[in-house]
């Protein structure tokens, strides 16, 4: 079977990897890549193992005709990028209908209307994992959950696509996506924040700094660790999940006196860890009493 051409737009750190793991597999043969930044989009055509290298380009219509294009561009950029490459002429194999995929977590396939307009068929696929740095992500991608939603023939090309390098693919609901992804916030986002905000506090207290990053440091390995052991509900500790409400209390008061919104973040956070502790989920049911 020939490999795909790809026009990959968007040079960033997801597109960058997913190129340098399909292009690796043969199924793929990256044609151009179009991106804001000269030298990213540069560093991205680099990664195919293919001469001469593909042409990284800063114009839409200096893209020539493709079996896939991928868009991996912040949220709000992808609509408004659908609705200019829909404008541009000779985008598509004469006879052949291109696939197009974006890969937001949040919007659905529908934010590429203009291409579907078209005839294009259209789909959003999402690779849960974290891709702070392409070489990482790219050696740790095998097992990723990858989320599909859109056309048939598009979530195919994706579905391919993705476990020929190892991801775990599923079906999900364009209405399901905002929660889908909020419960990636949580779960990725967020920890880098929170670890952030404790160094931080502790170097209020007049903690040494020598000290606060092996603290926090020793603090993810354990909790990870207990995480992967024992889950979520075994793995917790702390005053509001022993019903401490005293020590909540007084703590959120003190937050509140430095800033208002760790305060109420601390609240939110214990009520959820009261329940998790006393119901066993996170979520509120009938009988939910906060913290």
């Amino acid at each position: 079977m020939p490999a795909l051409s790809l026009n990959l737009i968007g040079a960033g750190r997801v597109g960058s990897t997913l190129t340098r793991l399909w292009t690796a597999t043969g199924r793929v043969r990256l044609q151009a890549v179009f991106g804001r930044e000269q030298g990213r989009a540069e560093a991205a055509a680099d990664l195919a193992p293919s001469n001469p290298r593909p042409p990284a380009v800063s114009r839409l219509d200096q893209l020539g005709p493709a079996d896939l294009w991928l868009l991996t561009v912040p949220d709000q950029a992808i609509a408004p990028l659908a609705l200019a490459l829909a404008g541009c002429s000779g985008a598509a194999h004469a006879g052949v209908r291109p696939v197009a995929l974006h890969c937001s977590g949040f919007l659905p396939a529908a934010a590429l209307a203009p291409l579907a307009g078209l005839g294009w068929s259209v789909a959003s696929a999402h690779p849960a994992l974290s891709f702070a740095d392409p070489q990482r992500a790219a050696a740790q991608f095998a097992g990723t959950a990858c989320a599909l939603e859109g056309d048939p023939q598009a979530c195919g090309v994706a579905r391919s696509l993705f476990e020929a390098i190892g991801g775990r693919c599923f079906d999900l609901a364009a209405a399901d996506k905002p929660l889908y992804h909020a419960a990636a916030v949580f779960s990725s986002n967020f920890a880098p924040v929170l670890q952030a905000l404790a160094a931080e506090l502790w170097q209020r207290t007049g903690m040494p700094d020598e000290l606060v990053g092996p603290l926090w440091q020793g603090f993810v390995r354990q909790v990870g660790d207990n995480l992967l052991a024992l889950g979520p509900a075994a793995a917790l500790t702390g005053p509001a999940a022993r019903g401490e409400r005293a020590v909540v209390e007084a703590e959120t008061a003190a937050l509140a006196a430095l800033d208002p919104v760790l305060a109420q973040a601390y609240q939110a956070l214990s009520i959820l860890t009261a329940r998790l502790a006393s119901q066993g989920s996170v979520l509120a049911d009938d009988g939910d009493i906060p913290c």
